[in-house]
């Protein structure tokens, strides 16, 4: 296990220019792999699973998917085990691994449990924070927000940055592993779907809310402020998937319409 992560997560330190400021946050899969190939096959398989294109309960095989995607069986069998780490993919005695199906109860039990952790991690911080921490988060925000979600990949990347240095830190490192764990499954989801412009007011109103209650010190605004935040995310995620299988079960445009002839 790298860098003594939990759950083999990879952990690396990033020096961020900030007054010598040094924080801890988690690599990106790609940051992970010399040649990039295992993360590859891990983002490709993944999306895979959360649009459907490998259903629920089906049963994944090493070799299809090192030919589907043209590569070798290694890099398949360590992005099957990421995968099983996220939560996407079960492993049985005999059986092999299988997808997991992606529903709501998922994204729900992920979301109310990060509700959980993420507010304990930033009182914590709150009480740490120097002012080179707090210059730190103002200029991502000022990133995000000029990207103003044109760029989804980009703002979701520079999201998780943000939040990263309020985490990253956190002496309880299975705490922050779990974090990352449940980011990258949101994240992976998130990227399925437009963010809407209600959900944009809100993420940079309360973006801007914790900078200025840690800058108050006040810890129990910042981690009310966070959980709002987080279940915010869940239920965005869960009325894009609601709105999706919706749609999906209408008609398609041109399809014949049956109709029963009475007697």
């Amino acid at each position: 296990m790298k860098g003594g992560a939990v759950g083999g997560w990879i952990w690396v330190k990033k020096c961020i220019e900030a007054g010598g400021m040094s924080v801890t946050i988690p690599a990106d899969d790609h940051e992970s792999d010399a040649d990039g190939s295992a993360a590859t096959i891990h983002e490709l398989i993944r999306d895979d699973i959360i649009s459907g294109r490998l259903r629920a309960n089906e049963r994944l095989k090493v070799a299809e998917l090192a030919l589907r995607h043209g590569t070798s069986t290694n890099p398949v069998r360590e992005a099957l085990h990421h995968l099983r780490g996220e939560g996407f993919v079960v492993m049985t005695p005999n059986r092999g691994a299988r997808v997991r199906p992606i529903d709501e109860e998922f994204v729900r039990d992920i979301y109310e449990i990060e509700m959980l952790i993420e507010p304990a991690l930033t009182k914590w911080f709150v009480g740490m924070a120097t002012e080179a921490d707090i210059t730190e988060l103002e200029r991502v925000q000022i990133e995000i927000e000029a990207n103003n979600f044109v760029d989804l990949a980009r703002h979701l990347k520079l999201d998780t940055q943000f939040h990263g240095l309020i985490y990253g830190r956190h002496y309880n490192r299975h705490a922050a592993d779990l974090w990352w764990k449940h980011r990258e499954i949101l994240r992976a989801l998130a990227r399925q779907y437009p963010v809407t412009l209600k959900r944009r007011m809100a993420v940079l109103r309360e973006h801007h809310e914790l900078i200025a209650a840690i800058k108050a010190g006040d810890a129990e605004a910042a981690a009310a402020i966070v959980a709002r935040h987080v279940e915010g995310s869940g239920i965005h995620i869960l009325e894009q998937m609601r709105a999706k299988r919706h749609d999906e079960s209408l008609p398609r445009t041109g399809s014949p319409v049956v109709t029963t002839r009475r007697n």
